[in-house]
């Protein structure tokens, strides 16, 4: 068996540091914060394949990079040694690395480099690297598929939205009226949005009593487990709550189709379930009634801000129970919405399916990942 040699990643990179992108025009080139790609300019900082690491904020969210990009002055970028590791292979071994837990600020979580530096890993011959990566590249590049094919898909659907609820363009024709809105079709109004479903709040059971949570139970779901992946489609968190659990705690069981929009910490997550499913207090969900799911989720999405702008709150802004349901919404007539929902549904229903693929996907992956990278597989002249 071939003997994985230890390498501190001082030894394997070069660590340069983002800049500022505010005076770069707009281009072919991705800016990359620590959220992902956060606008396109002119030029890159650099042309190769690279790993980018935060250097404030968000530490655990590294990212690997195989075309010219920026990155903002709060993200490190790097420079691999080639001659040892393959950039995307060295990106795998140090994916599952904690970097938040080697945090050295105080109010605001940073790395250092020296920190960076000193974190060792494994590493085989580039011959075992290039096979390894023969089993763990054609899952990723499914992934990356999926998540063009889900992207286009939304922008199909909020230009849907856009046109039948913003500009109005199917129904241009008919007459029009003034509103609290402005100009909207005759026979559509402006109501409030718990006219359009039931909201929700959510509920904790008292986290001293173990018996009150489970693996395998009713889905519970927290604004942090959307912080880890937030998924237009959602079926349950990170743990579950039991029936003893359920019935002492104000958390209320919401069909499939509900929307689930996080009220603090932060405002804005939306969701929609899979299944029937509960969330903690952090979450003023909409359970439809009068309009469809998407027709909710798509007014919710273009809304946030402004609900954002009218939350209260002195330690964290939030998004209360009596502004959510007294919050202005557009209600256009019951035939419009039903006619909206048949032309967003088939477009759901192949987001939901993707998501699915690309979940099964990323499990079978990482089964693979800690195995292949531990040396655990024998290649023999085999590969993936």
């Amino acid at each position: 068996m071939e003997e994985w040699r230890t390498y501190k990643l001082g030894d394997l990179l070069t660590i340069k540091y983002g800049k500022d992108h505010k005076s770069l025009s707009d281009g072919p080139y991705a800016v990359y914060g620590s959220g992902g790609i956060m606008r396109y300019v002119e030029r890159p900082i650099y042309d190769k394949a690279s790993i980018l690491i935060p250097r404030k904020g968000s530490l655990n969210n590294v990212m690997y990079v195989d075309k010219p990009f920026w990155t903002v002055d709060t993200m490190f970028w790097t420079i691999i040694n080639t001659e040892i590791v393959l950039p995307h292979f060295l990106f795998y071994s140090i994916r599952d690395i904690d970097f938040a837990g080697l945090n050295v600020g105080s109010a605001v979580p940073s790395l250092t480099c020296p920190v960076i530096e000193a974190i060792k890993v494994q590493i085989p011959s580039i011959e075992t690297q290039i096979r390894i990566l023969g089993c763990l590249e054609p899952i990723d590049k499914k992934i990356e598929l999926n998540n063009r094919i889900n992207h286009n898909l939304e922008q199909q659907a909020q230009a849907l939205y856009k046109s039948w609820f913003v500009d109005f363009e199917p129904f241009k024709d008919g007459k029009f009226v003034e509103s609290d809105m402005g100009l909207i079709p005759e026979g559509w109004r402006v109501g409030i949005l718990s006219e359009l479903g039931d909201i929700v709040a959510g509920g904790t059971p008292s986290k001293t009593r173990p018996d009150y949570y489970t693996d395998n139970g009713i889905a519970w779901l927290t604004p942090k487990d959307l912080s880890i992946k937030c998924n237009k489609f959602t079926a349950k968190g990170e743990i579950d709550i039991t029936e003893t659990g359920y019935k002492n705690s104000s958390a209320k069981l919401m069909p499939k189709g509900s929307v689930l929009f996080s009220s603090r910490a932060p405002i804005g997550y939306i969701t929609i379930a899979k299944n029937d499913i509960c969330t903690n207090q952090g979450f003023k969900s909409v359970v439809p009634t009068y309009a469809g799911t998407a027709y909710i989720y798509y007014w919710l999405s273009c809304n946030t801000e402004n609900i954002e702008a009218q939350a209260s709150g002195s330690t964290f802004k939030e998004a209360s129970g009596a502004l959510m349901k007294s919050f202005p919404a557009l209600v256009p007539p019951k035939d419009i919405l039903k006619s909206f929902e048949k032309e967003l549904k088939p477009i759901l229903r192949k987001q939901e399916l993707i998501e699915e693929e690309s979940s099964n996907a990323e499990q079978m992956r990482d089964i693979l990942l800690p195995r292949l990278m531990s040396g655990e597989f024998v290649f023999d002249g085999l590969t993936c």
